[in-house]
């Protein structure tokens, strides 16, 4: 596809999305603009975009595609900003927020009806930020929700997925309320809920100074999530409050069941809450991407002598697999092996069992 694309916001995402489409559309010309020139500098260096943009203004009045990669209070702002420009009748103005009913309330609002925007939410993420964790891969099999909103064409939606073809997404067009239905379950309330974790933890630790070490294993991998962008995820519980307010009420009561269960001490009941919650979990899709970024982790049974892991790392190497960390758990109740490795992808996953498999006799665990 020809034409001019203008991405605003060059960290993970939309750098991924802007070498996407250079890769898949080499004809069009890709632009970014970021408030951090640092990251526009980086972005054309390293080749994700064509242009680094001085004048906002002028680049997406003669965009055809702009997407807006920024948190979702500033898309809003520039939705607003761009009242004052004269964008082209044509354009398609898609952004790659968490939360979709209010962005899209604020842009029927805010938009001549001439402007196409339709919203968009890719579920690909990374441990990584900014520019320079770009990858053309990042959202290979990944869901990428698209909620067009009223009036908008099949045609334009289509034209929309041309354009981003490139990142070999699963597209699923979606009304906003029902995304942000959907999402607020298997993705923002489990952000609230790792939170709180770690913070029942952290009051604890107030008292027990063993919890910090302890919570070195399991618990940090269950909460991780909660590593996440303090700021992202204050705008998405502010944008999504309705659908979140409803999902805690509705914890609350299952933990008020949870409560009631082991006051009855009821040994068959206990069993059954555990069994149908494992039976639900095991059912889950494990090659496919969800709304919670995967993490691609290989727990290695390793023995205790000195270079064990400088021998591990070393067949890796030799068979040029990549890790993105490596790390020693001291705490494995219900975890299986000490060494635990992680990777970009499930392919550099897969590679490295069938390595380790070939080259030693260790237990290997999926994480």
């Amino acid at each position: 596809m020809k034409g001019n694309v203008v991405v605003i916001g060059l960290g993970l995402i939309g750098g991924s999305l802007a070498l996407c489409i250079k890769n898949q559309h080499p004809e069009a010309r890709v632009a970014g603009f970021d408030v951090q020139e640092k990251e526009m500098k980086l972005g054309l260096s390293l080749g994700i975009i064509d242009q680094a943009v001085d004048s906002l203004k002028d680049a997406v009045e003669s965009a055809d595609l702009i997407i807006i990669s920024t948190p979702v209070f500033q898309t809003e702002k520039l939705l607003d900003a761009f009242r004052d420009f004269d964008l082209k009748p044509s354009v398609i103005i898609t952004d790659t927020g968490s939360t979709k009913a209010q962005i899209m309330k604020r842009a029927e609002t805010l938009l001549p009806e001439e402007w196409c925007f339709i919203g968009g939410h890719p579920m690909a993420g990374s441990h990584k930020s900014g520019v320079t964790a770009a990858k053309d891969f990042l959202f290979e099999n990944a869901f990428y929700m698209l909620t067009p909103g009223k009036g908008r064409s099949k045609e334009r939606v289509e034209e929309l997925k041309q354009w981003l073809s490139g990142t070999q997404a699963k597209f699923i067009v979606i009304d906003p309320k029902e995304h942000d239905e959907v999402t607020g379950t298997i993705s923002h309330f489990p952000h609230i809920v790792a939170a709180s974790l770690v913070q029942q933890a952290k009051r604890h630790a107030e008292d027990h100074p063993y919890v910090r070490r302890l919570a070195a294993g399991g618990f940090r991998d269950i909460t991780r999530i909660a590593s996440s962008s303090p700021v992202m995820w204050k705008d998405i519980t502010m944008q999504n409050r309705e659908v979140l307010l409803a999902q805690l009420a509705q914890w609350n009561q299952e933990m008020k069941e949870v409560i009631d269960m082991i006051v009855e001490n009821d040994p068959d009941v206990i069993a059954t809450y555990f069994q149908e919650a494992k039976s639900f979990r095991d059912e889950l899709p494990i090659l496919s991407k969800g709304a919670i970024p995967s993490f691609y982790d290989l727990f290695v049974d390793v023995p205790d002598y000195p270079g064990v892991i400088s021998e591990v790392t070393g067949y890796l190497a030799e068979e040029e697999i990549s890790l993105t960390n490596i790390r020693i758990m001291e705490t494995r109740e219900d975890i299986y092996g000490v060494l635990v490795i992680s990777f970009q992808t499930s392919q550099d996953r897969e590679k490295a069992m069938k390595c380790l498999t070939n080259k030693t006799d260790y237990e290997l665990f999926l994480g």
